[in-house]
C-alpha cells in the first residue's frame, strides 16, 4: 500500500482555497441545474456530470461543440439558475473553524465558478467573503493554467512560490503546481482516488493553522 504523502513541512505566506469540493460542497445543487441542461440537449446526464467539475461553465460547453449552442450565451443562463438553486450548500466539515483561524490578509478563494456565483455559495455555505477573491471573469485562462492562482498571490502581495492552495480536481493541482505552489487535495467529495502525488486530507477536521511569530502560515494534523 502507498504511504499518504506528508503535509508539507513548511511555513508560507498566504493560503489559497479553490472553492467548490474545496471548502464547501455544492454537488447536489450543481448536478441539479447541469443535469435538468444535459438532458435538455440530449447528452448522457450521467457521463456528462463528472466532467463539469474544476472548470468554468464556458469552457465546459466550449468543450461539447454543440451544434447551434452559444457557449457565452448557455454559460450565463446556467450561471442564473445555479445562484438561484443554493439548496443543500454546506461548508465541507472543519473548514469554517479553519479559514476562521487565518489572518484575513493572508488567504484567498481562487475559483472557477463565476463572482456572483461564488458570492452566493459562499454565503449559503455560511462561510466568510474573503477579502481576495479571483473569480472565473478575472482571467483569461481558466485552470489547470497558472493565471487563477498568480493573479491571487499578486492580489495578497505574496510570491507564488511562497503560497500553500488547497484543491479538489486534477486541473485545480496542474493549476497550482503551473504557479510553482505546494498543493494540499481535499478528497471528502470524491468517488474515486485522484493520480496525484500531493498530500490529501478528507477535509478540515483533523487540521489546524499555525501563525508563527512573523506572520508565516503553517499546516498541520491535529495530535
Amino acid at each position: 500500500m502507498t504511504a499518504t504523502p506528508a503535509l508539507p513541512q513548511r511555513d508560507f505566506a498566504a493560503f489559497l482555497f479553490d472553492m467548490d469540493g474545496t471548502i464547501l460542497t455544492s454537488i447536489k445543487a450543481a448536478e441539479r441545474v447541469w443535469g435538468d441542461w444535459a438532458a435538455g440537449h440530449g447528452l448522457d446526464v450521467a457521463a456528462f456530470l463528472p466532467t463539469i467539475h474544476g472548470k468554468r461553465t464556458e469552457e465546459t460547453i466550449r468543450a461539447l461543440d454543440l451544434p447551434g449552442v452559444d457557449p457565452v450565451a448557455e454559460a450565463a443562463r446556467i450561471t442564473l439558475a445555479e445562484i438561484e438553486d443554493v439548496a443543500g450548500i454546506e461548508a465541507i466539515a472543519g473548514a469554517a473553524a479553519f479559514i476562521a483561524s487565518l489572518p484575513a490578509e493572508r488567504w484567498a478563494i481562487v475559483t472557477s465558478a463565476p463572482r456572483a456565483l461564488a458570492e452566493a455559495r459562499i454565503a449559503a455555505a455560511g462561510l466568510p467573503l474573503p477579502a481576495v477573491l479571483v473569480a472565473a471573469e478575472d482571467v483569461k485562462r481558466g485552470k489547470p493554467a497558472p493565471d487563477p492562482f498568480l493573479l491571487g498571490a499578486r492580489k495578497l502581495g505574496v510570491k507564488p512560490e511562497d503560497c500553500l492552495v488547497f484543491e479538489d480536481t486534477l486541473a485545480g493541482l496542474r493549476s497550482a503546481a503551473a504557479a510553482g505552489m505546494a498543493s494540499i487535495v481535499v478528497t471528502v467529495t470524491h468517488t474515486h482516488p485522484l493520480d496525484t502525488d500531493v498530500a490529501a486530507v478528507l477535509d478540515y477536521a483533523d487540521l489546524r493553522a499555525v501563525t508563527t511569530t512573523d506572520g508565516l502560515l503553517r499546516v498541520q494534523r491535529r495530535p
